[in-house]
């Protein structure tokens, strides 16, 4: 059992920052690659971003791409997804999520993500 903890969401005015933690204990972190899916009321979840498991693979949703960066930290059991440039459309709940695969999967398919954490909102504000 992978357990998963998001941290790091909030109000924010749009072309702000914010970064997202995702943090897991009792596991090696390596053994998993990670992605982050976000969900806003009344739509589906939806793929963010991809990071494989040293960290050396990411994949990000094209409405993301030059304003998100997905990173990980497995020394302290922690992946980051940094988040520039936020638009209102960005907000949502967002997810981080573990996966089982080779050291360089990555993956935009939400059922191969065995593990998921709880959600963290993020509200982006016009």
């Amino acid at each position: 059992q992978v357990q998963l903890v998001e941290s790091g969401g909030g109000l924010v005015q749009a072309g702000g920052s914010l970064r997202l933690s995702c943090a897991t204990s009792g596991r090696t972190f390596s053994n998993y690659a990670v992605g982050w899916f976000r969900q806003d009321s009344g739509k589906e979840r939806e793929f963010v971003a991809s990071i494989s498991r040293v960290g050396t693979i990411t994949t990000y949703a094209d409405s993301v791409k030059d304003r998100f960066t997905a990173s990980r930290d497995n020394a302290k059991n922690l992946v980051y997804l940094q988040m520039s440039n936020l638009k209102p459309e960005d907000t949502a709940v967002y997810y981080c999520a573990a996966a089982r695969g080779s050291i360089w999967s990555t993956s935009r398919v939400m059922n191969e993500y065995e593990w998921w954490g709880q959600g963290t909102q993020v509200t982006v504000s016009s």
